[in-house]
């Protein structure tokens, strides 16, 4: 179907401002990405598209081609200019290119089957992030041959600004945002600075139980006294945690690892009025919050905090891929020196050329366009998970919603099985499940933790088929 120059009604150009070639491109690309002009549909004539916006026919001529060369128009000699499928780019098949590395394509890894955590970099956008990568590689300023700023590349930290203010609600300042290689590093970063008092007494932290086992892991190693408060379908319950006042709380409200729920607003202002109370700073991680199948993202819990409360988390490792190495924390403004200087003393730092070629690939659109893409995916990935595992292990395994994120949480109806010893046996045969037991500090419910990235619809019936007959015919109860 044709669009007519007349409905780009909707496309205001500020003369004033201009850069009118800049303004087309972003509003058309915009569009593109945000499904209002689907994959197929027919451009106007750049002749008809200038006179009804009342601008020269070259300026749309060159948004047309800067939309064609980032692959969001496609177009052939003699034929109409049409919006191109997401994902689709003008160049022809390459090899797989990860941070510039040519590799050969390799078929699916199926020895380690639903493991949890783990990215699908199949569809990962290898020849646009080469040329991206390429581009700033080639282009190195003065600046970026330095040592740079610790806080991260300014460029970079605004671009995340910008996206996580639109996708997220999140409030702040470019210099609160902090690059940093992980969100284990993040973590880490923040325990030190906010467990840095000797005394027990302000070594005190919660954390979700069950809970997100490194982050346990940094807890321990910083030596933190910590307090395990209790997960239910809404979230963790502050009303339940006992003894001395926290210093810290780690949470993952907007999807709960591992158990996937997401926490209700009503336990959020509680959360926050206990921070407000206790002077305890929340660590928000929101690592996967962009995988919502059932509903639009919550918006972060950092987003409602106004009082300087929570430091805010999020990785592009889930979103693009692990191996980029890039993750970031928004912390409050009051801690924004001491973590600047822990930051630079630790030294924890990502290459320039890298950050500054995610900026550009952020503000050009193309995260947003993959996100968008990897979320189709991975419903239905989840989709075809919860059916085959209710099909084939409903009557051993209660099965978790799945409407959101990356992992599928299921609890044994035997409350006595061995959850890790059945995860140990699965693992013999190909499956990488965790055992839920793994992520709680305190004894509970044994159950497994899927993960569905990496799932294939058409396979996972037969493979899910092939996991209960091992379940069945190695039950692992207990003693």
């Amino acid at each position: 179907m044709a669009i007519s120059a007349k409905s780009f009604a909707w496309q205001s150009l500020d003369r004033a401002a201009g850069d009118l070639e800049g303004q087309l491109y972003r509003g058309l690309r915009d569009r593109i990405l945000d499904g209002a002009m689907p994959a197929g549909q027919r451009l106007p004539s750049t002749r008809h598209l200038a006179t009804a916006l009342g601008i020269a026919r070259s300026t749309v001529v060159q948004a047309y081609e800067r939309l064609k060369a980032d692959g969001y128009l496609m177009a052939q000699a003699g034929s109409a200019t049409r919006v191109a499928a997401l994902g689709a780019g003008p160049q022809p098949p390459a090899p797989k290119v990860i941070l510039g590395v040519s590799e050969p394509v390799a078929p699916p890894d199926t020895s380690r089957l639903f493991e949890p955590g783990v990215p699908d970099l199949a569809d990962f956008p290898h020849a646009s992030w080469a040329r991206y990568l390429g581009a700033r590689a080639r282009s190195l300023r003065i600046h970026d041959l330095g040592y740079g700023e610790a806080d991260g590349l300014p460029a970079l930290r605004g671009a995340i600004l910008d996206h996580v203010a639109k996708t997220r609600g999140i409030f702040a300042r470019p210099e609160q945002v902090m690059i940093v290689p992980s969100t284990r590093a993040a973590i880490n970063l923040l325990i030190h600075v906010l467990l840095r008092p000797a005394e027990a007494a302000g070594k005190v932290a919660w954390i979700e139980e069950p809970g997100y086992a490194t982050a346990q892991a940094l807890l321990r190693e910083a030596g933190a006294r910590i307090v395990p408060v209790p997960c239910d379908a809404a979230g963790i319950d502050v009303a339940k945690a006992s003894g001395l006042p926290p210093r810290l709380i780690y949470v993952t409200p907007s999807h709960q690892y591992p158990t996937g729920v997401t926490m209700s607003l009503q336990r959020r202002l509680a959360l926050l009025d206990v921070a407000q109370a206790s002077g305890a700073v929340v660590i928000e991680d929101d690592y996967d919050s962009e995988f919502q199948y059932g509903a639009r993202p919550i918006a972060a819990l950092q987003g409602i905090d106004r009082n300087g409360l929570v430091a805010y988390l999020g990785t592009f490792s889930k979103i693009f891929a692990p191996g980029v190495r890039v993750a970031y924390a928004i912390v409050p403004m009051r801690l924004r020196e001491e973590v600047s200087a822990a930051l630079q003393l630790q030294g924890a730092v990502v290459p320039i050329p890298i950050q500054a070629a995610l900026a550009d690939f952020i503000r050009d659109g193309r995260l947003r366009g993959h996100v968008r893409k990897m979320k189709a995916l991975y419903a239905a990935r989840m989709a075809a998970s919860v059916a085959a595992l209710r099909d084939h292990c409903g009557d051993v395994l209660e099965i978790g919603d799945g409407t959101g994120g990356l992992q599928l949480a299921t609890w044994f109806r035997d409350r006595d099985v061995d959850d890790r010893a059945v995860a140990q046996r699965l693992k013999a045969d190909g499956f990488a499940v965790q055992p839920m037991s793994r992520f709680h500090l305190v004894p509970a419910r044994p159950g497994l933790v899927f993960g569905i990235a990496r799932v294939a619809p058409a396979q996972v019936q037969a493979q899910v088929a092939r996991l209960a007959a091992i379940l069945r015919e190695h039950p692992g109860r207990a003693g």
